[in-house]
């Protein structure tokens, strides 16, 4: 993007094209009520009132609507905005955009209403990057926790550890500067202080790979021997009839692939039975090994074995094929009468007896924590900066710790800081904005 176009009005299509009940467009910028103006036929806009009329292409009828004016700076984005609410039809939409783009707006980019709401301190950089997530949350509770995120819970978790780091470099640069009048700070004042900030950054990267799993999902993969119930556990995970099953050992032959919402995104996969046999024909073989790539490639295993039998021979077998991986041990057919450790979950899938069990002990496998228990997520970028702010401040604490010149351990500290504000988006490139917001879908 030029710099003379970063504050053009721009204008896109909010909703998404196709039919419904309500389309909307949206338009931000110094000229939205100038080129409103042109086209609507009751332009006399109030504070916190939406006006009724048509959208007009000269002594054209385009369609009627509701226009909500918003007057800078009590917009989303921070300037004036027009939102035209118009009939939801794909050309109705589509027209209206065309005028507003004659009439002197351009077409915005993706996430470029985001942008400015970000460039025009509606929010920060963490709170941008929430927007992007709750769009495209796969899961409602990932949407949730991404809500928290929007709300500033890590944007005021971030701040505060900033707080604590511009309070030693405060101390320590005034020495600096002004070694007459100011004493320098203790060491042990320093060590504390960056042992207590470390430990505050370790809290926030601690949920890091739960907030990575609740972005972008797992893959679970059922395995076993054949004849154990693999798929009508897959089918009841599914609430759905989704794999073939019958009482003839052997019929899963290929790999089925679903997904599941427990919370965080998960790839279920049915995969055929693991066995041995001189009688296995090459189809069979072929989905043998399907199945053992299949649990290769999962994050997490669930062993399913007959309940009423126990484990047998080929069971522990599987047992050792997967013993390297994560993963979770199901006795099937708990409803017929068995014996069984306690660190075995016992499920039924002919009456779903033990699922939800088992849908709760996925998600902690995984995660570690229940999705509902975060406060905030965090995603690599962010991670990445926090990173390298502990490992300024591991190196400013060795610093303390043998007594350097402190002039010499500012300078990491100062690095620390500048890490946080990568993250927050007070110190960020243009590379990194236009690669964040080019996540983004165009309109919002």
């Amino acid at each position: 993007m030029n710099i003379s176009d970063e504050f053009d009005t721009i204008a896109a299509i909010s909703t998404p094209l196709g039919t419904g009940g309500v389309g909307i467009i949206r338009l931000s910028g110094d000229l939205a009520f100038e080129i409103i103006k042109k086209i609507f036929t009751n332009p006399e806009f109030e504070v916190r009132k939406f006006n009724y009329g048509w959208i007009m292409d000269g002594e054209q009828k385009i369609d009627e609507v509701i226009i909500l004016p918003f007057f800078a700076p009590n917009s989303y984005t921070g300037e004036n905005v027009i939102e035209i609410q118009c009939h939801g039809g794909m050309n109705v939409v589509k027209n209206i955009l065309d005028l507003v783009l004659k009439n002197g707006a351009r077409l915005a980019e993706k996430g470029e209403f985001t942008k400015r709401a970000f460039l025009n301190k509606k929010m920060d950089l963490s709170q941008a990057e929430a927007v992007a997530d709750i769009i495209h949350s796969k899961t409602s509770k990932f949407t949730k926790v991404s809500v928290k995120n929007l709300s500033g819970k890590l944007k005021n978790e971030i701040e505060l550890i900033r707080k604590d780091i511009f309070e030693v470099l405060s101390k320590m640069t005034a020495a600096i500067d002004f070694p007459e009048d100011v004493k320098e700070p203790e060491y042990s004042y320093l060590q504390d202080s960056f042992k207590s900030i470390i430990t505050k950054i370790n809290t926030v990267l601690s949920d890091a790979n739960a907030s990575n799993i609740l972005r972008q999902g797992i893959t679970v993969a059922i395995t076993g021997k054949p004849n154990v119930g693999k798929s009508s556990l897959f089918n009841s995970l599914l609430k759905s009839d989704r794999a073939i099953v019958t009482d003839i050992a052997g019929t899963t032959r290929d790999v089925l692939k679903e997904t599941l919402d427990l919370g965080i995104p998960v790839t279920l996969v049915d995969t055929a039975g693991i066995h041995q046999s001189e009688h296995i024909n090459k189809v069979e073989q072929i989905g043998i090994e399907y199945s053992k790539q299949s649990i290769n490639e999962a994050d997490l295993i669930i062993f399913v074995y007959d309940g009423n039998q126990g484990l047998q021979e080929e069971d522990n077998e599987i047992l050792t094929i997967i013993k390297d991986k994560k993963y979770l041990v199901v006795a099937n057919k708990s409803d017929l009468k068995s014996t069984i450790g306690n660190d075995i979950i016992r499920v039924s899938a002919l009456t779903g007896e033990g699922i939800a069990e088992l849908k709760e002990k996925l998600t902690e496998k995984v995660c570690g924590i229940r999705p509902e228990e975060l406060d905030f997520v965090t995603n690599k970028r962010q991670q990445n900066c926090l990173e390298r702010a502990k490992a300024s401040l591991e190196q400013a604490l060795l610093g303390s710790e043998i007594n350097e010149l402190q002039d010499m351990i500012s300078i990491d500290v100062k690095s620390a800081l500048l890490s946080l504000e990568e993250l927050t988006g007070e110190l960020i490139t243009d590379e990194i904005l236009d690669n964040i917001f080019s996540h983004f879908c165009i309109g919002k």
